[in-house]
C-alpha cells in the first residue's frame, strides 16, 4: 500500500503536461504603447494570440459568474457544483451540466479530450488539484482566457476581442464582454452570426446575474442589453504587415512583439505612401518603401515596406525596405566624410569636374554638363557624378569598401575589384534598412560626441531596431569610424541642397527647417532614393517598381524627396547639430580654392576636420611676373627685373579652365607674354579624350562599317590652332573647338597634339 501511495505521489507531482499547451500561436506586433498593429495567423490556421499576463476586470467577473462563481474559493474542484450537475443530469436523463470548474476546463483544453467519459473526468479532477498547487488563481485564469475557444477558428480572449469587436479586451463594454464570456461554454453551438436568439438569451442571462451579484448596477445592465451582438468575425488591422513579416523572419514567430513604432504615426506615413503611389501609378511607378527612425536611439517609428492599394496589382506583399536595389548616388556622403576624416580633402576644396574616362568607364553628370572645378561640398550637394568618381579614384576603392562594410552594408559583399569605380554611382546594391541605419548612425555619432564630453559611444554605428528601450552595453570611446568634425561638415553640405520644386509650401518649409538630405537615382531610372537626417529623426524613402522595371522621369529628387519632406512636415524638427570644435583644427585656407593656403593666395582662418592640416597646399595659385602696367607677362630675359610686378594668380589646368570659364565670367586667364618675350615651358593645352593608357572599343555600324572615335583637346587661347598626329603621322588640324573624328586601326597608338608655339601633349591609347 505504501509503495502504491509513493508511486501515486510521484506521478501526482509530475502529472501536469509540460508545457500545459503546446499549440502554435499567432504572431502579434504592437506599437510602443501596446496598441495593436498587425498579426499573422498561427500555423494551424487558428487565431490564437500568445498568452496574456492579465485578464481585464470585466471579463474576469463575467467569466467567473458564468462558468465558476466560486473560482476563488475551491481547490480546483467544486464538490457542490459536481453534485448539482449530477442531480440535474439524473433528473433530465441526459448530460445537462458538467460541473467543471475553470481549473478543470484548463486541464481539459490542455489534454484536448475529444471523447469524454467518467475516467477522463476523474483524470481531469486529479490534474486540476495538481494545477491549483502549482499555479496561482490569477495565472490559471490567464491561461484559461488565452486558450478558451470562442467559435470558428478564434481561440483566446484577445483574439476574440479583436476578431469580433476590432479592439482589445480591456476596451470592451459590459455588453461586449458578456457576449464573449458565454462563448467558451458551447463554441460549436453558439458563435457570432449563428443561433442569434439563443446567443442573445445567454448573454442577457449573464448580465442579469452580474446585476444580481451587484457587479454592475441596473442602468449598466439595461444599457449592456441594448448593445448589439457581434456578427461574423472581422479582419484584423494591417497597419504594419511588412514589419510583421520581417519580425517573423528574424525569429520571433508566435510571439507578441512590442515594437518601437507609434501606431498613429505609422498610419499617417502609410496614408502618405498610398497617396503618392496612387499618383505615381499613372506612370506605372507602383511601389514605395519608407522607414522613419529616431536618430539618437535608432528605434523605428514608422515602417512601410510597400503600398497596399485596392485594385492596384503592384506585388504589395514584397517588402521593398529590405530588398537589395542599386544604390545610385546614395553612398556619396560616406566617401566625402571618409576623405575629410582621413585628411585627404577639405570641405570646400575644388575638385575636378571635366569629361573623364577610366578605360571603358566614362562617368557623366546627370545633367551632362561640367563645371571644370567645383567645391567638394557643392559637388556633394548637387550630386555631381564625375567629381565623386575622381575622388574615389584618389581615395581608393578598397578603402571605401572597407568603410562601407564597417557601416553595415552587408549587401556590398563582392570584392572591391568587382565594383571598381562604379561603386560610388550605383554599381553596388543596398537596401533601405541598412541605408537608413548608416545615415542614422552618422547623426547618432555626432550627437554622442557633442553630448558626452567629446567622446563617442562604442555602438554608435549599429542597425536600426524595431524594439523599444534597447539595452545598450556601450561605453565611451575616444574615437569612432568617422570623426565628428567630418560628420558635421557632411551634414552641412547635405543641408544646402535646394528642395524639390513644383510643390506649394516647399520654399517656406525649406527656410524654416534645416535637414541634411541626399537623393539617388539608379541607372535606367529603376530606383529613386531620398534620405534625410536631423538630430531628431532620420527618414529613408525608396520609390520604384518591385519588378525592377525602370520608368522615364523617375528620379530621387522628383519622386522620393517629396515623400520624405511631407513626412518631415508631420514631425517636429527644430534643432540642428552642434559644431564639434573639439574635433576640428583652425588652419589658413585659400579663399578661392578651398585648399590649405600658401603664400600665393588670399587666405582666411577656417575650422576644418582634425586631420585637415594634412591636405596638400593649394595647387592653383602661382606667382607670375608682369610688366609695369600689369598688361603682359614678362621674364628676366626680356624685361628689367627692377620694373617687374609680381602677382598671385588663380590658374586652373587647361582642361578645367575650359569649362570653369563658361560658368565663371570673373575668372581671369593669364595675360599674354609681352612682344619679344619667349615664354618658358608651361601647360597651355590638354587632351580630354582619351585619357592616358586608355583602351577604346570602336563601334560598328548596322552594315558592319567601322565607326569613328572622337578625340578632344582644349587650349588656354580660344583661337589657338592645334595639330594632331597619331603615331607621328599628321591626321588633321583644329581651331577654336578642338574635336576630331578618327578611325585608327586596332593596336597600340600614341596621340600627339601640338600648337603653333611648340607646346605639346601626348597620350597613349589602345584600340580594340
Amino acid at each position: 500500500m505504501l509503495m502504491f501511495f509513493l508511486c501515486f505521489l510521484v506521478w501526482f507531482l509530475f502529472c501536469l503536461p509540460r508545457p500545459l499547451f503546446d499549440a502554435p500561436y499567432t504572431t502579434v506586433i504592437e506599437d510602443a504603447e501596446g496598441n495593436f498593429l498587425s498579426a499573422r495567423i498561427a500555423p494551424d490556421h487558428q487565431w490564437r494570440f500568445p498568452e496574456s499576463d492579465s485578464v481585464p476586470y470585466k471579463f474576469r467577473e463575467a467569466i467567473r459568474c458564468f462558468e465558476d462563481e466560486y473560482f476563488y474559493y475551491h481547490p480546483g474542484v467544486n464538490p457542490v457544483s459536481i453534485c448539482r450537475a449530477l442531480w440535474q443530469n439524473i433528473r433530465k436523463g441526459r448530460v445537462k451540466s458538467g460541473g467543471s470548474t475553470i481549473t478543470m476546463q484548463v486541464i481539459r483544453l490542455s489534454l484536448n479530450h475529444q471523447n469524454r467519459n467518467l475516467f477522463s473526468k476523474l483524470h481531469e479532477t486529479v490534474l486540476a488539484f495538481r494545477l491549483e498547487l502549482g499555479y496561482s488563481k490569477k495565472n490559471i485564469l490567464n491561461i484559461y482566457a488565452s486558450h478558451a475557444p470562442f467559435g470558428s477558428n478564434v481561440v483566446g480572449l484577445e483574439a476574440a476581442s479583436w476578431r469580433y469587436f476590432g479592439r482589445s479586451a480591456a476596451r470592451l463594454s459590459w455588453g461586449e464582454t458578456a457576449a464573449l464570456a458565454v462563448l467558451p461554454n458551447a463554441p460549436a453551438l453558439i458563435f457570432p452570426g449563428k443561433n442569434h436568439r439563443m446567443y442573445l438569451l445567454k448573454r442577457n442571462r449573464l448580465l442579469d446575474k452580474l446585476r444580481r451579484l451587484k457587479v454592475i448596477d441596473r442602468t449598466t445592465c439595461e444599457l449592456a442589453k441594448a448593445e448589439p451582438l457581434p456578427d461574423r468575425p472581422r479582419p484584423l488591422p494591417r497597419y504594419a504587415p511588412h514589419l510583421l513579416d520581417k519580425i517573423i523572419a528574424d525569429g520571433h514567430k508566435g510571439e507578441r512583439a512590442k515594437t518601437s513604432l507609434h501606431s498613429a504615426f505609422q498610419q499617417q506615413v502609410s496614408q502618405i505612401v498610398r497617396k503618392y503611389v496612387q499618383f505615381y501609378s499613372s506612370n506605372y511607378i507602383q511601389n514605395m518603401a519608407v522607414i522613419v527612425v529616431d536618430t539618437r536611439s535608432g528605434e523605428i517609428r514608422a515602417y512601410v515596406g510597400n503600398a497596399e492599394i485596392k485594385g492596384l496589382n503592384n506585388n504589395a506583399y514584397v517588402d521593398n525596405a529590405v530588398a537589395p536595389r542599386s544604390s545610385g548616388s546614395i553612398l556619396k556622403p560616406f566617401l566625402y566624410a571618409a576623405m575629410l576624416n582621413d585628411g585627404e580633402l577639405l570641405p570646400n576644396a575644388l575638385v575636378s569636374d571635366i569629361p573623364t574616362h577610366f578605360g571603358n568607364y566614362s562617368p557623366e553628370n546627370f545633367e551632362k554638363v561640367y563645371a571644370g572645378a567645383v567645391p567638394a561640398d557643392m559637388a556633394l550637394a548637387h550630386s555631381l557624378n564625375v567629381p565623386a568618381v575622381r575622388e574615389l579614384d584618389q581615395y581608393g576603392v578598397p578603402r571605401l569598401y572597407h568603410v562601407l562594410q564597417g557601416l553595415g552594408f552587408s549587401t556590398i559583399n563582392k570584392t572591391p575589384d568587382y565594383y571598381g569605380l562604379s561603386l560610388i554611382l550605383g554599381g553596388a546594391e543596398v537596401n533601405l534598412w541598412e541605408t537608413v541605419s548608416a545615415y542614422a548612425s552618422m547623426g547618432r555619432s555626432l550627437l554622442s560626441y557633442t553630448s558626452n564630453n567629446h567622446r563617442y559611444l562604442s555602438d554608435d554605428y549599429r542597425p536600426i531596431s524595431y524594439f523599444p528601450n534597447r539595452n545598450s552595453d556601450s561605453n565611451l570611446v575616444p574615437e569612432q569610424k568617422l570623426g565628428a568634425g567630418s560628420l558635421w561638415y557632411t551634414m552641412e553640405a547635405l543641408a544646402t541642397v535646394n528642395r524639390p520644386w513644383g510643390e506649394i509650401g516647399w520654399d517656406y518649409f525649406a527656410s524654416s527647417h534645416k535637414i541634411a538630405w541626399k537623393t539617388g537615382t539608379s541607372f535606367g531610372s529603376r530606383d529613386a532614393w531620398a534620405v534625410g537626417v536631423t538630430p531628431q529623426y532620420t527618414i529613408g524613402v525608396w520609390v520604384g517598381n518591385s519588378t525592377g522595371e525602370g520608368r522615364p522621369g523617375l528620379t530621387g529628387v522628383t519622386h522620393a524627396a517629396p515623400v520624405m519632406f511631407e513626412i518631415f512636415k508631420v514631425l517636429n524638427v527644430s534643432s540642428w547639430f552642434e559644431q564639434p570644435l573639439q574635433d576640428m583644427v583652425k588652419i589658413s585656407v585659400c579663399k578661392q580654392s578651398g585648399f590649405r593656403a600658401t603664400d600665393n593666395c588670399e587666405s582666411e582662418e577656417r575650422w576644418v576636420p582634425k586631420k585637415g592640416g594634412k591636405v596638400k597646399a593649394c595647387p592653383f595659385h602661382t606667382r607670375v611676373f608682369l610688366d609695369s602696367t600689369g598688361t603682359y607677362r614678362v621674364n628676366g630675359d626680356c624685361y628689367p627685373v627692377a620694373k617687374m610686378r609680381m602677382a598671385s594668380w588663380f590658374l586652373l589646368p587647361p582642361s578645367q579652365e575650359y569649362f570653369y570659364r563658361q560658368n565663371h565670367p570673373e575668372y581671369n586667364p593669364l595675360p599674354p607674354f609681352a612682344p619679344g618675350c619667349t615664354p618658358r615651358s608651361e601647360a597651355v593645352l590638354d587632351i580630354l579624350v582619351p585619357d592616358n593608357n586608355t583602351a577604346i572599343f570602336i563601334p560598328k555600324g548596322i552594315n558592319g562599317e567601322t565607326g569613328l572615335i572622337i578625340f578632344e583637346a582644349v587650349h588656354r587661347k580660344p583661337g589657338a590652332e592645334l595639330f594632331w598626329h597619331i603615331d607621328n603621322q599628321y591626321v588633321g588640324t583644329t581651331k577654336g573647338v578642338h574635336k576630331i573624328e578618327l578611325s585608327p586601326p586596332a593596336g597600340n597608338h600614341v596621340l600627339t597634339v601640338e600648337d603653333n608655339e611648340g607646346n605639346m601633349v601626348r597620350r597613349k591609347f589602345k584600340v580594340k
